[in-house]
């Protein structure tokens, strides 16, 4: 497969919305791998912009290295030809270079850079984990700041001078001012991807800092749903954006902020809605309960009817 420049993969990915897929295990919690090649064909038939394989949505927090891998090299033969492929880099450094060495040999066209495992650190040890994973790898680089790898301004501005192939800052804080700070410093020089919990909800203020496209988990059960919603934001249309936030998305969150650990079952349980079999999560995460369940099906059969 043809590597994609890392300009011309921030280019694309900026251009329109970001779906990141479930992962699908069978009844054992072992990987499906023909469940995830169904699904994929599905996610990759509607147009978006890039598709993020074993990422948060994708329960890559609860893969092996191998599985990663297996998942990563999955998706480039499904629907590579189709969609740009971003493959995660996760763990400690030395693992995150060992993955996206991986995903470069697996013919991804990007990496995910997630925070390091565990540990603090300060800035200027994230600087190294970051220079060291794109030094690692040709593909370009969108770096993930949330949790214990909360980039600052001039972090941010330091990694994108020292490392071409670094073409993206996922936000996973909605910071107002840090985001402010650095966008007004860095511009246009990275993309900027918004990756908090339902990004939906940040979508229309994230606009104005620079923040032109998102991670929708929704996407995985209500495609055409998440497109509508991504045209009314990029249109600033205000009376859409709000109107189908109290249709659907604050409903929605209602049910998934009943428990922690929610965020990935309740995709599943969507996908299982719309009678497409999302199937498992792993351990630690834990199931909706019957009538959450019930509750997101009544959601759901509102806006698709």
């Amino acid at each position: 497969m043809t590597q994609i420049p890392p300009t011309d993969l921030a280019a694309r990915l900026a251009s329109g919305l970001l779906s990141f897929p479930v992962t699908h295990f069978d009844d054992d919690l072992n990987f499906d791998e023909s469940r995830y090649r169904e699904h994929l064909a599905w996610q990759a038939s509607f147009g978006v912009a890039g598709l993020f394989a074993a990422g948060g949505t994708g329960e890559g927090f609860s893969l092996t290295t191998p599985e990663i891998d297996t998942v990563v090299r999955t998706a480039v033969n499904e629907v590579g030809h189709l969609v740009p492929v971003v493959a995660p880099a996760t763990g400690g450094t030395a693992q995150a270079v060992e993955q996206a060495r991986a995903a470069e040999d697996a013919g991804a066209a990007g990496i995910l850079l997630f925070p390091p495992y565990l540990t603090e650190a300060s800035q200027a040890g994230l600087i190294a984990h970051v220079d060291a994973v794109c030094r690692a790898t040709s593909l370009g680089v969108v770096v993930y700041s949330r949790a214990n790898a909360v980039l600052e301004d001039v972090t941010v501005a330091e990694l994108a001078e020292r490392n071409p192939n670094l073409i993206g800052l996922k936000d996973g804080i909605g910071d107002i001012e840090r985001m402010t700070r650095t966008y007004a410093k860095v511009g246009d020089r990275l993309i900027y991807v918004g990756g908090l919990p339902t990004a939906e909800t940040f979508a229309l203020p994230l606009l104005q800092l620079g923040v032109s496209t998102y991670s929708s988990a929704l996407y995985n059960f209500l495609p055409e749903f998440a497109l509508r919603f991504y045209a009314a934001v990029r249109a600033q249309d205000r009376a859409a954006v709000y109107g189908m936030l109290n249709d659907f998305v604050i409903p929605y969150l209602d049910i998934r902020d009943r428990s922690r650990g929610y965020a990935v079952s309740i995709i599943k349980a969507g996908l299982d809605a719309v009678g497409r079999n999302g199937g498992l999560v792993r351990p630690p995460l834990t199931e909706l309960q019957p009538d959450e369940r019930a509750a997101l099906a009544a959601l759901i059969d509102k806006v698709r009817s």
